[in-house]
């Protein structure tokens, strides 16, 4: 699994739609080889994100509830990462 992507079922409160939306990007971005997306792979990229989004969405409703949150915070909680992306708090 890539290092970069974090649990998200058993998080209180439980995963966002962005922070599934980052995990997908991040398995995508692993699987495909990319670094970054450009012009040319922009498309097939945001397609497959949705299409992973939709999965886990559904992965995570049909799971069944974990007794031990993860014991990694994701990303787009952690307040140092947030103001490096220019995002506005959590909250």
């Amino acid at each position: 699994m890539c290092r970069n992507i974090t649990a998200l079922r058993g998080l209180e409160p439980e995963a966002t739609d962005e922070e599934i939306e980052a995990a997908a990007l991040q398995f995508v971005r692993k699987v495909a080889g990319i670094g970054s997306v450009s012009a040319v792979t922009r498309e097939p990229v945001d397609r497959a994100v949705d299409d992973i989004s939709a999965i886990v969405h559904r992965l995570l409703d049909e799971l069944p509830e974990r007794k031990v949150p993860p014991k990694t915070e994701p990303p787009l909680r952690r307040p140092e990462v947030r103001a490096r992306l220019g995002l506005a708090e959590a909250g």
